[in-house]
């Protein structure tokens, strides 16, 4: 038992050693030093959206070198332990099995921080879950989508904000678009790009019978304003309309909703969160230029797969995966093979599973390509 440990330790010191390399720790703490300076300014609060901003990167930094200070430590006493045991001492041995395993666990979700490296992994994101075909069935299953990507950012403490919704005339909703602000959110969601399937009993069909809905998510990331996007005005179509939704004094009563249509890409964004026009005008022109982002990128990603010279289940247009409820309960990642039986558990927002397993499994398709 003793020796099956200590090879465990060295697999897992290799692995501590690969990522301390791709962390970079020591340029992670001069970017928390740089962040101490610009919160210890006179007017760092007079910004407070930024000011939030910065604190919650601060904070996910902080967090990440408490973690590998944390396992840096645990390796070496978990060595010294070991070392000192006798093969014969059983008791103590299962103790530090028991260890090792944790330190397995803590090595895989520091590894998970060290797949977000891609240029726009750090932003805000941008997610759009559209109803398929299918109606009422379609538009619930969305609705559905949207608790569970709400609940995880939660979990996570992310904000979310609702930037445009349209619910259905029955139930659910046939779009929504949230705003999800937080360290590396999109990094952590772009995996979720894609088509989700539901296989259930439609709660909406008289005679029970199993149904199969589509819903599509788009996750793009927040850009800042010194990426270069080029929107030519003459190329959008600038639409004003009453906001739809829950009462307040703000809806229903002025043209306050904006709906911004880029004609060259066909791409239609719209947004009534706000109490004015303008507000909403210039979040839609966010969300329409992180989207324009996107679809940069998805040409690149085609460009590439040409090169590849074989077709991949893994952008944008595809299904990535099902969540079947009726005859057995199992939601399965039909890119990385994940599954989780725990349905229940995965609708309320337990879907780190599924994006750490993306995240490991597009960084070993880099490294192979």
């Amino acid at each position: 038992m003793k020796y099956e440990l200590e090879q465990i330790l060295e697999e897992l010191k290799s692995r501590f050693a690969d990522i301390e390399q791709t962390l970079n720790v020591e340029k992670l703490k001069a970017e928390l030093g740089e962040l101490d300076n610009l919160m210890s300014a006179g007017d760092f609060w007079s910004d407070q959206r930024r000011a939030k901003e910065i604190l919650q990167k601060r904070k996910f930094i902080e967090e990440t070198l408490k973690k590998f200070e944390n396992i840096k430590s645990s390796l070496e006493g978990l060595e010294e332990m070991l070392s000192e045991v006798e093969e014969t001492d059983i008791e103590n041995l299962a103790l530090l099995e028991e260890e090792v395993k944790n330190l397995q666990k803590e090595i895989s979700e520091l590894e998970v921080k060290t797949y977000l490296s891609g240029e726009m992994d750090a932003k805000n994101a941008f997610l759009t879950i559209q109803a398929g075909a299918g109606g009422t069935e379609a538009c619930d299953w969305a609705q559905m989508l949207m608790r569970m990507y709400t609940r995880w950012a939660e979990k996570h403490g992310y904000t979310v904000e609702v930037v445009d919704i349209t619910p259905d005339d029955v139930a659910g909703i046939k779009s929504a678009t949230l705003h999800i602000k937080g360290p590396y959110a999109y990094g952590y969601l772009r995996g979720e790009s894609g088509v989700h399937r539901l296989v259930r009993i439609s709660p909406f069909d008289a005679n029970k019978r199993r149904h199969t809905s589509f819903a599509s998510v788009q996750v793009a990331p927040e850009i800042d304003e010194d990426i270069q996007i080029e929107i030519r005005p003459e190329d959008l179509k600038i639409e004003t309309f009453r906001s739809s939704g829950a009462g307040g004094q703000y809806v229903n009563t002025t043209d306050t909703a904006v709906r911004i249509t880029h004609i060259p890409t066909g791409i239609v964004v719209q947004c009534q969160d706000e109490r004015s026009q303008f507000q909403n005008k210039q979040k839609a022109l966010k969300i329409l230029k992180a989207k324009l982002y996107q679809l940069e990128l998805q040409k690149l990603e085609e460009k590439r797969k040409q090169y590849e010279g074989e077709k991949t289940n893994i952008g944008w247009g595809h299904q990535i995966r099902s969540y079947v409820f009726t005859p057995y309960q199992l939601v399965k990642d039909l890119r990385t093979g994940y599954e989780d039986t725990q349905i229940d558990r995965v609708m309320d927002g337990e879907i780190d599973g599924f994006i750490e397993a993306y995240l490991k499994w597009w960084a070993n398709r880099q490294r192979e390509n």
